[in-house]
């Protein structure tokens, strides 16, 4: 299986270039049954790693292009008289396997919550009737930095559905200069073969719920919690989703990596990736971002 993972990562980096970490973390947040949200600039190939995840496993995809004016309806559905049938629910977009919500934060909190009961449910309410998602059921967010024009910041109840979330980042000189020397070809996204199917991946998945976690590793997530709600260098520490999180990405990072058991290190390796977006400076946190304050947790929190 190890060799098949790793098959599919090298099939993803043949158009995302020099990212197989953030490759590697977006497998994990699959494989880890959560949600992904992807924050960079625009052309840093946040689409692109998205498209080419889904083609890999064969899942049912979906893009909803979020904009100012898109309403909950335009995502979730709705139900349209007929004179023979009567009403009756025209399944919206979010009715797919994977979905990707590009540049999320550029639509109303209105319409942002309208995902709200899908990402943490599995399901939508319509009208009064709840309607079960195909599973798996996957998202994918895209957003642009808050500090673009256009943007309205997702709030803390919208982030904490996230699992992960990551950044693309520019790519190294060696891979840019591969890029610039293809930039003439077609879309190379289209050339991604499939690699698995959704039985792999449940497979997958039940495999990294059997990765066994120590009680000292336990306290050492425990610690790693306690350290957010105790210090004022944060607003507030992690809810028990959040520390729930850090266990089934902690899980997801050490099957990936080939183990059956959970280390430290797999903690440390998605830490940034699972707290960053939910924490917040404190009174002497300086103005410290999420990913200072994610790399300040596995500075100041002892292992052992």
């Amino acid at each position: 299986m190890q060799q098949r993972i790793q098959a599919a990562v090298d099939e993803i980096g043949t158009v995302l270039l020099g990212k197989e970490q953030q490759i590697r973390l977006a497998l994990c947040c699959l494989i880890a049954g959560g949600h992904l949200l992807i924050e960079d600039l625009p052309g840093m190939g946040k689409t692109t790693l998205a498209h080419a995840l889904a083609r890999v496993f064969g899942l049912d995809f979906n893009r909803i292009q979020f904009t100012s004016d898109l309403l909950p309806a335009d995502i979730l559905g709705v139900s349209i008289f007929d004179q023979q049938k009567g009403f009756t629910f025209h399944p919206g977009p979010i009715f797919r396997q994977m979905i990707l919500a590009d540049e999320i934060n550029r639509t109303t909190p209105k319409t942002q919550s309208a995902l709200l009961e899908a990402m943490e449910e599995g399901q939508v309410t319509v009208e009064g009737e709840t309607r079960p998602l195909p599973s798996p059921f996957f998202v994918i967010a895209t957003q642009n930095p808050v500090s673009l024009a256009g943007t309205f910041p997702l709030p803390e109840s919208q982030l904490d559905r996230f699992l992960m979330r990551i950044g693309i980042g520019y790519p190294d000189p060696k891979a840019e200069r591969a890029l610039l020397e293809r930039s003439a070809e077609l879309d190379r996204g289209d050339m991604i073969k499939q690699m698995m199917n959704v039985d792999d991946l449940n497979e997958m998945r039940s495999a990294a719920n059997r990765v066994i976690l120590s009680p000292l590793l336990l306290d050492y997530v425990q610690r790693i919690v306690a350290h957010t709600r105790d210090n004022e260098a944060f607003h507030f520490g992690l809810s028990p989703r959040g520390s729930i999180a850090v266990v089934r990405a902690a899980k997801a990072w050490a099957f990936l990596e080939g183990r059956q058991h959970a280390v430290p290190e797999d903690v440390q390796a998605i830490l940034p990736a699972v707290v960053e977006h939910r924490l917040r400076a404190g009174t002497d946190g300086d103005g410290r971002t999420g990913s200072a304050l994610a790399h300040r947790l596995i500075s100041e929190v002892d292992v052992f």
